[in-house]
């Protein structure tokens, strides 16, 4: 993996610092592998780019999504890239996590059981 710049760190703990309502709702549900036994990362660089949250093991990441991501052209190369790396990227909007918290959960279950082969 390649070296992470300085100022992708210092813009990752700032990242940690002030997350959404949605972010910090979806890292309540993810955190200390309450999720399955999986383990997630917060605000994990994935140069160029910093995803919201990661599971390493299955390379899977989980982005949190408000209103300004609406059909971002940014955001689909952004994935592209992360896709031709090997990553699953799942993007939920802001207003679902919130809702719907469970549903997120058992989505993000269902793709982590579909990239490692367990049920």
């Amino acid at each position: 993996m390649p070296r992470i710049p300085d100022d992708t760190k210092d813009k990752v703990r700032e990242m940690r610092r002030v997350p959404t309502d949605a972010e910090r709702r979806l890292w309540s549900i993810l955190r200390r592998r309450q999720l399955g036994g999986w383990y997630f990362r917060r605000q994990h660089p994935i140069p160029p780019y910093i995803a919201d949250f990661a599971c390493v093991e299955a390379m899977v990441v989980v982005e949190a999504d408000g209103g300004q991501h609406a059909d971002s052209e940014r955001d689909l190369r952004r994935d592209r890239y992360m896709e031709r790396h090997g990553w699953t990227v799942l993007r939920f909007w802001n207003p679902e996590i919130l809702v719907n918290p469970q549903g997120v959960a058992e989505t993000i279950l269902l793709v982590l059981g579909e990239r490692s082969g367990k049920p």
